[in-house]
């Protein structure tokens, strides 16, 4: 019987990607890559999983076929992936062998340039060490190259995870009023997020009063009163693994004037960064023209994190959206804008939408209203 695959993309996509990485290899003169679970090991082979004690590799570089290193209990699970499609070679392991070993096998050789993924622990990457003759480094100037430009399906992907993101945002007035928790109504917007087409909830963030103005907050036994104002930021990732990202911002009852005169300043200041963006034009400079706006408005000093951060198959990577970053957009990038103006001790509020460049600018991935939305 012919196996069904489960991968998100043909197998053909991951040899593409596996052979970018090694020319990406080359180009930085890195004689080998050694990658282990996480957002990397997931883009270039399908391989799902995190770290753990017994170590999972794949090697690879410029002018060698790649191996990957995996315990042998985890050798079927290794086989469902593209890594079993492709024929990728495969050094299996016991406990009592050493791993490591199996991966200075892999090498080209035992000097030279080798870089190793950010995911890699050191309870990993040491014992590697002691085994080469080189100076470990980290491999992240080569992996985020292929993980920050993305093809048509990873667009695609994005776009049906913003598109999920956005019917969810528009029940949020069915769970949000006064007289509820924070975490009851959280748990209303988990569910949906799943019932939206997610197969995970990555995050839920429902930050009522004076939880708002803590960007990080997420969700606590805080009842919602009338009149608060409630930044809702969620995201999770859809079967193929690439995620949603999306925060808008609510009143129940209704606003103050302060508070909806500088929640329309903060829609205008996320609409700025959106039109800023196009290929050539830094991150530092989509990051100014939001911060340029609530400056002129006397509200600089509430805007306490950067605009935006890449998104794929990590809700955060590469490119960062942040005040010194000058590296250029190119078409194919896709990131948040998502300014936010915090007050401590009273409210917050953060819009946020996912936009991809474009050849002549971008398009956004979320299309739930922008404006202050009074609920309850």
């Amino acid at each position: 019987m012919e196996r069904v695959s489960s991968l998100p993309f043909p197998a053909s996509v991951y040899a593409a990607r596996l052979e970018r990485a090694g020319a990406l290899a080359a180009e930085a003169g890195i004689d080998a890559v050694i990658v282990g679970p996480g957002p990397d090991l997931r883009y270039l082979l399908g391989v799902e999983g995190d770290t753990i004690e017994r170590l999972t590799a794949v090697v690879l570089g410029p002018g060698f076929e790649p191996t990957i290193v995996v315990p042998r209990m985890e050798l079927a699970k290794v086989r469902d992936t593209a890594a079993g499609e492709l024929g990728v070679r495969i050094a299996d392991w016991v406990d009592g062998e050493d791993p490591y070993a199996l991966v200075v096998g892999a090498l080209p050789a035992a000097g030279g340039r080798i870089a190793v993924s950010d995911a890699l622990p050191a309870l990993h990457v040491i014992p590697i060490g002691d085994r080469v003759d080189a100076r470990l480094e980290l491999a992240t100037p080569v992996l985020r190259e292929g993980r920050m430009i993305k093809d048509a399906d990873e667009v695609a992907e994005l776009r049906r995870a913003g598109d999920a993101i956005d019917a969810v945002h528009r029940r949020v007035a069915d769970w949000l009023r006064a007289g509820r928790t924070e975490r009851e109504v959280a748990a209303d917007i988990a569910e949906a997020i799943r019932a939206e087409g997610h197969e995970t909830v990555e995050f839920v963030i429902v930050g009522s009063g004076p939880n708002g103005a803590d960007p990080h907050h997420e969700v606590s036994d805080r009842v919602i009163e009338d009149g608060d104002v409630v930044v809702v930021d969620i995201g999770g990732a859809v079967p193929s693994g690439y995620n949603s990202d999306s925060t808008r911002t609510y009143v129940v009852g209704s606003p103050t004037a302060e508070q909806a005169e500088r929640i329309a300043v903060l829609v205008r200041a996320q609409q700025a960064a959106v039109d800023a963006v196009r290929p050539g034009v830094t991150a530092h400079e989509v990051d100014a023209a939001a911060r340029q706006v609530l400056a002129d408005a006397g509200l600089g000093e509430a805007f306490l994190h950067r605009t935006g951060h890449g998104i794929g198959v990590s809700v955060h990577e590469e490119p960062y959206i942040a005040p010194g970053n000058d590296l250029p957009l190119r078409e194919g990038m896709a990131f948040s804008i998502e300014p936010g103006i915090y007050f401590p001790g009273e409210w917050g509020a953060r819009i946020e939408d996912i936009v991809v460049v474009t050849a002549n600018g971008c398009v956004r991935l979320n299309n739930a209203p922008h404006a202050l939305a009074s609920v309850g």
